[in-house]
């Protein structure tokens, strides 16, 4: 279980970094929310590359993805697993389903 941010660099590639709660006060605050709702990733499903279409929250409920970026690398994340995702521009990343089973997420637009 992990907090990451998943952001755009200068290069216009997408970058993942972890998140330590101690260096980053902010995320103590209350935060904005537009809403929350489930996605489901269906079992193999492979999103070919894409921005972010919001800055928003994505924490994994069950099921596992993996995330590709644009140096070549990859991260896998799973149950408890949040990622605060800021990649709104450049050429995104991708996203594929591991396992044999659907991967649950909430998701947390914020405003």
């Amino acid at each position: 279980m992990g907090l990451y941010r998943l952001y755009t660099g200068a290069d216009g590639e997408s970058h993942i970094e972890e998140l330590k709660p101690s260096d980053h006060p902010d995320l103590w605050q209350l935060q904005t929310a537009a809403g929350i709702r489930l996605q489901e990733f269906k079992a193999k499903q492979f999103l070919d590359w894409h921005p972010a279409p919001r800055r928003q929250w994505v924490i994994i409920v069950s099921g596992e993805l993996e995330i590709g970026l644009g140096d070549g690398t990859s991260r896998r994340f799973g149950p408890g697993d949040a990622r605060l995702v800021e990649d709104t521009t450049g050429r995104g990343h991708t996203t594929r389903t591991l396992g044999e089973g659907p991967c649950l997420a909430l998701v947390v637009p914020l405003a």
